[in-house]
């Protein structure tokens, strides 16, 4: 019977691991198991030894991390994610269970936060530099380029073994070495799909890692992580506390789990002189540090976590998988893709392990690994497509697992009430993304909007409005939320305003509204105040809205800011929130904007025109939000000025036109009345450009714009005579203006009026103008032509009088002519 060997004598024993490495994680184990050490010191925060207790708690379910940050600037923090397949998760637990110290020996974090701080301000300050130095040469070059000759020539950054501007990837050099032209696959064959029972000696892989990174730190020194320096050093100082500590054990009682980057340096020969002096001088500050869930996803390379492995998934079922792990992976990607509602079967769940272990035998590889799963997968389920291939890898190759952190742990205040809420409202946090309806009219579904809208209020994005599925109506809301490991930063940040989501909201949006300098600002806050439910707020928020809205002269700021108003309103009464003092700045807003629109619309340009046409048509939706069900007096106030805009000359012909359109689609304006202001903006005195933004006003940008000109033939025969009245020369000019109208009516409305036109002309009226304009001076019938045909009315007649109930004989003298149009008309 084979026995373990005993750990390395002459020194502690250092096992160099890959972070986040399943394969390492396993052989960690098997290595403390047999070096059983008195004291494991870890890579990490030396702050997190007072929480390593919590790794314990039945509560803690990774992926987890410490988060450390700042006490005086939350916003600057820093992560530390451990998933259960990490190497130094299963020290932690190894050392728990055996009820060994475990220490975590990597730079503190405080140093940590004050060096990315100090990188920062230099690199702030190196910008600026470099923007005097551009503008001193600038100025050089004015003066004639004096003095260039004799300035000395920037020396290249180095790019050699020591040059900082190299940075090593020790597997990708390795793999390189190895042949391998993917670090992946070769950290896959070379330890991931190593049996956990196949090495006779626990600490060879950790033996060999360490010569090879050795061999890699010989030839590239710090291979460009300069900062590396200072974090061996303190490992080393603390590496010296642990074995003087256990010095009665011997050194092979310290057992080491840390990067294999750093153990060629922590067997490094130094003096503890040497390291304190790396040492000194590094600034500080204050920090906390806590646990926080962390997700499968953030561990992912692509997340922009700098120690990211590829595939988080494949690695933690390579972990869990006890045996056959490629048959237990291909059953998982069978049950995703039924799920789907695809049809595979067990017989492709064989194929495709056949297909799997064929291919690694074909590439000489010692198991099928992720890249032949895909490919068997690819071939055999999916029938050659990719589509299904990036579900697969967006759930099972990355996944969507969420870690879980123990009530015990340390956490600012506003995180406990934002925990305390998310658990009585049911409102878990996923990693998933996905969308959640609120009923407003149900108590705990206003709550739960509620308090998404506060958590926006203060920065913190765990839910985005989405568009609703369910129609329009106010009381209901659609969310898309999606939990990301940083929203906790987010919330510490958060919690300078107050120990409670509700108190810190409130205080964020009083400042807020003190601190805003527009009013644009203030009604923006005013809004998203109400749908969060900040009564002791909105006091404050008033009245810097009604202050703001006292300076401001500008008609274009205030009409931009009723729209905001006008929608919180709404919101209000959905909420049962008493917004008496909104609506009366709301009534204050609309009687300045009457005033002040009319004189604001003359002698603008074509871009003015076209901007406060869009300030009428919100203006025209707020009032009518504003009206609903309350005062009419400002419905009234606002078509008088519209009435002043259509028939005003000197107002430009786009808002001229909207005017028109407002007042008719609201039963204001008589169609005569419409076709007259129509006549008059489409007069030959008038410059065609300026007739083609009436019509752009009038029929364009707006729905239905297109149907008015299906339904009302008078309209669409003056546009039509007007049209092929305009000069060649000016034709040029308006069409870009009208193929920008017409165009954004549907498909189905551009073919109708091309219908009604070409019926128009064919009508054999004889007037050149097009059928339009004839058609504009008759009684004619929408969709017919200009005469009536008699044949057809004859043939109809009988069934008219059999729906009409009249006494007449089919076969009795017809009427004349005219009797027989009238009743088409009335009855088509």
């Amino acid at each position: 019977m084979t026995t373990a060997p005993a750990p390395r004598p002459g020194g502690p024993l250092l096992l160099g691991i890959r972070h986040h490495g399943p394969g390492s994680a396993r052989a960690v184990r098997a290595a403390l198991d047999a070096a059983a050490p008195k004291v494991v010191l870890i890579e990490g925060p030396p702050e997190g030894d007072a929480l390593l207790a919590l790794a314990a708690d039945e509560a803690m379910r990774p992926p987890v991390a410490l988060l450390a940050h700042a006490v005086d600037d939350p916003g600057r923090a820093a992560f530390w994610p451990l998933a259960a397949f990490s190497p130094e998760w299963i020290a932690i637990r190894w050392a728990l269970a055996h009820g060994v110290p475990a220490r975590f020996i990597d730079l503190p974090a405080a140093h940590s936060l004050a060096l990315a701080q100090q990188d920062e301000a230099q690199q702030d300050e190196a910008q600026q530099d470099g923007a005097r130095e551009d503008q001193a040469g600038e100025d050089r070059a004015r003066e004639g380029g004096a003095g260039e000759r004799d300035a000395p020539s920037a020396p290249e950054a180095p790019h050699g073994p020591e040059g900082a501007a190299l940075r090593v990837d020790p597997l990708a050099v390795l793999a390189e070495a190895a042949g391998y032209d993917d670090p992946e696959r070769w950290w896959e064959d070379a330890v991931e799909h190593r049996s956990p029972g196949a090495e006779a000696d626990p600490f060879a892989p950790f033996e060999g890692v360490a010569e090879a990174m050795g061999a890699l730190r010989e030839e590239y020194g710090d291979g460009g992580r300069t900062r590396d320096r200072v974090r061996e050093a303190h490992m080393r100082l603390q590496l010296r506390a642990a074995r003087r500590e256990f010095k009665e054990y011997g050194d092979e009682a310290v057992a080491v789990v840390c990067g294999a980057w750093h153990v060629p340096a922590l067997r490094e020969k130094t003096t503890v002189t040497a390291d304190r002096a790396l040492i000194k001088g590094v600034p500080k500050l204050k920090a906390d540090i806590t646990w926080v869930p962390w997700t499968h996803r953030r561990l992912a390379r692509h997340s922009g976590y700098g120690a990211g492995i590829d595939s988080p998934g494949w690695y933690g079922h390579l972990f869990d998988a006890p045996d056959r792990p490629v048959e237990r992976w291909l059953t998982k990607v069978a049950g995703l893709l039924r799920e789907e509602d695809r049809p595979v079967s067990s017989a492709h769940v064989i194929e495709a392990v056949r297909l799997a272990e064929t291919l690694a035998t074909v590439r000489g590889r010692p198991l099928a690994g992720l890249t032949e799963t895909v490919d068997a997968v690819r071939a055999v389920m999916c029938e050659g497509s990719d589509v299904p291939l990036a579900l697969i890898r967006d759930r099972l190759i990355v996944g969507d697992v969420l870690g879980e952190v123990p009530d015990t742990a340390p956490a600012v205040p506003l995180q406990r009430d934002l925990t305390r809420l998310q658990r009585s409202l049911r409102l878990t946090p996923q990693a998933m993304e996905r969308e959640v309806d609120l009923d407003l009219r149900k108590e705990n579904d206003a709550a739960k909007s509620a308090l998404l809208h506060r958590l926006r209020l203060l920065g913190v994005g765990w839910g985005e409005p989405a568009a609703g599925r369910s129609g329009t109506g106010t009381f209901r809301e659609t969310w898309r939320l999606c939990w990301e490991p940083e929203l906790s930063v987010r919330v510490a940040e958060a919690g300078v305003w107050g120990t409670t989501v509700l108190s810190a909201a409130t205080a964020n949006a009083e400042s807020r509204a003190r601190a805003a300098t527009t009013l644009a600002e203030v009604t923006e806050l005013a809004e998203r105040c109400l749908p969060a439910g900040l009564p002791d707020a909105l006091p404050a928020v008033l009245r810097a809205l009604a202050d703001r809205a006292a300076l401001d002269a500008d008609v274009g700021r205030l009409a931009g800011a009723l729209p905001a108003l006008a929608r919180s309103l709404r919101y209000g009464d959905v909420r049962s929130t008493d917004t008496g003092a909104l609506g009366d700045v709301a009534t204050g807003l609309v009687e300045r904007i009457c005033v002040g629109l009319p004189p604001a619309c003359a002698g603008l340009d074509a871009d003015g025109a076209a901007e406060m046409r869009r300030h009428v048509d919100h203006v025209h939706t707020a009032v009518g939000l504003l009206t609903d069900g309350r005062d009419p007096g400002p419905a009234e106030r606002w078509e008088a000025v519209l009435r002043k805009l259509a028939e005003r000359d000197t107002v430009p012909g786009v808002i001229r036109g909207r005017a028109a359109r407002l007042l008719l689609d609201d039963g204001r304006l008589a169609q005569d009345r419409a076709a007259r202001l129509m006549g008059l903006a489409l007069s030959p005195g008038t410059p065609p450009p300026d007739a083609a933004a009436w019509i752009e006003g009038f029929v364009g940008g707006a729905s239905g714009g297109g149907m008015l000109l299906v339904h009302d033939e008078r309209l669409l025969g003056l546009i039509d005579t007007w049209l092929t009245a305009v000069a060649p020369g000016s034709f040029t000019d308006v069409l870009p203006l009208l193929r920008r109208t017409f165009s954004g009516y549907e498909p189905g409305v551009r073919r109708t009026l091309g219908e009604l036109i070409r019926r128009g002309g064919d009508g054999g009226s004889g007037s050149g103008s097009g059928g339009g304009a004839a058609r504009a001076g008759t009684a004619a019938v929408p969709g017919f032509g200009p005469g009536l045909d008699t044949a057809r009315a004859d043939a109809v007649m009988p069934v008219l009088a059999l729906i009409l109930g009249t006494d007449e004989d089919p076969g009795a003298q017809r009427p004349e002519a005219q009797d027989r149009g009238a009743l088409v008309e009335v009855t088509a």
